[in-house]
């Protein structure tokens, strides 16, 4: 099982997905647990004053200091369910720009087995809705991304894995392993297998998933380009999964932008836990 778990507690958004589904996988892992905050300077909301310098500084300072005050709120919210739950934990409160805190969380999170997020609420703004999508990129492991409806404990007892054959779906399958390991059942799910390599094909990955003890059944359906991420929720839903693993762009890579096609509406509409490999 992972050991090492990084989670982003929002501060701008509710932090409870993010506390409720980390701590849980840390408490059935076995794992150590750092928690990080981050409280967003807002540099353009700093007016132009004419009294100088000193003033501009004032200014900054304050903004400064309500951000860490932020921060510092998410964290309790955290370390008062993760002393509850007796795991072994860290947290740390961060102040900074969206373009700072990326870099500074990706560092971080490369020395970890698994960073945990939740999902950006719809319709609200926010640098905080932002980072998962940039962490993905950034980080360069596994993200496991809790839907901004998640409540109590997290279990992955039926995992669904997104298998088109590629790169990307392979690399999650692989960070997924200590999670499929533990698993009662594993479900491949494949869309336009016509697509996929025979090399890769599901039953190929079936047959290799046996030979490490464990069974995977095979899912194939045809969708449109459009709703191949509402035909893998649906898939989802009908399996009564508990998490799906799939990689960081989806099916239609090769047309779609840093953030399009199946990532893009998955980070909007996820149902279940997601996760995702860059």
């Amino acid at each position: 099982m992972y050991k090492n778990l990084l989670v982003h507690i929002p501060t701008e958004r509710s932090a409870r997905p993010a506390v409720d589904g980390s701590i849980s996988l840390a408490m059935s892992s076995g794992a150590h647990l750092d928690a990080i905050a981050i409280g967003f300077e807002r540099v353009n909301n700093v007016p132009f004053v004419a009294e100088g310098g000193a003033a501009v500084a004032s200014i900054i300072e304050l903004e400064y200091e309500r951000a860490m005050e932020r921060a510092q709120g998410a964290l309790e919210v955290f370390e008062v369910e993760a002393k509850g739950a007796e795991i072994s934990y860290n947290a740390r409160a961060l102040v900074g720009t969206l373009g700072d805190v990326v870099a500074t969380v990706s560092a971080s999170a490369r020395l970890y087995d698994l960073m945990v997020v939740s999902q950006g609420e719809p319709d609200r703004g926010g640098f905080d809705n932002q980072l998962p999508q940039e962490l993905l990129l950034q980080t360069g492991g596994p993200l496991l991304v809790f839907p901004y409806t998640f409540r109590g404990a997290f279990k992955a007892a039926r995992i669904g894995i997104c298998w088109d054959g590629s790169r990307l779906a392979a690399r999650a399958l692989h960070d997924a392993m200590p999670l499929l390991a533990q698993a009662d059942t594993l479900t491949a799910i494949t869309l336009n297998i016509s697509e996929v390599p025979a090399e890769a094909s599901p039953i190929q990955l079936a047959k290799n998933m046996a030979r490490s003890g464990l069974p995977v059944r095979t899912i194939s359906l045809n969708a449109d380009r459009g709703q191949v991420q509402a035909s893998i929720l649906s898939v989802a839903a009908d399996e009564s999964l508990d998490l799906l693993v799939m990689g960081g762009y989806g099916h239609a890579r090769m047309q779609e932008t840093v953030f399009g096609g199946v990532t893009r509406e998955m980070f909007r509409s996820m149902t279940i836990p997601v996760l995702m490999s860059h």
